[in-house]
């Protein structure tokens, strides 16, 4: 039986990737390389997903989440950010996910297909921009527990 534990969809911190058994079971820990990502919202928004703990070793400050919001809001107008601490577990492992969420409301996104994947690409690009600069000015060092 083999456990394959993704964060794709979300942002972990390597250092707190936990298997009670991971010889047993053959656990492995496949990290994403997107620091950020699109995901399409129902009805027609879009969230932004930032891979943050999985690249920095920690959680996003709020000074950080406050400079993020600068860099969206002159491309996408009204943006709400939330950085959260998640923890996803199963009976033999346990995953501590930081990620940061912007959600653009539905009548700040484009309707046509192509300005709305444009607009999706260049928030993508701040947001990874941002998370760069955050991990360069300070990164945890991650270990394995």
């Amino acid at each position: 039986m083999e456990w394959r534990l993704r964060c794709a969809g979300s942002a972990g911190s390597r250092g707190r990737v936990r298997s009670r058994s991971n010889a047993e079971y053959g656990v492995q820990v496949q990290v994403e390389n997107a620091i950020a990502f699109a995901v399409e919202q129902e009805p027609a928004g879009l969230e932004i997903r930032v891979n943050f703990g999985v690249f920095a070793g920690r959680d996003a400050t709020t000074a950080e989440l406050e400079e993020l919001g600068k860099l969206l809001v002159p491309e996408a107008g009204e943006v709400s950010i939330v950085g959260e601490e998640r923890h996803e577990m199963a009976e033999d492992a346990e995953v501590v996910l930081h990620q940061v969420r912007v959600a653009i409301s539905p009548e700040n996104v484009p309707h046509a297909s192509a300005e709305r994947k444009e607009f999706s690409e260049r928030l993508v690009t701040l947001a990874e921009i941002w998370a760069r600069q955050c991990i360069n000015e300070r990164h945890a060092e991650i270990t394995d527990l």
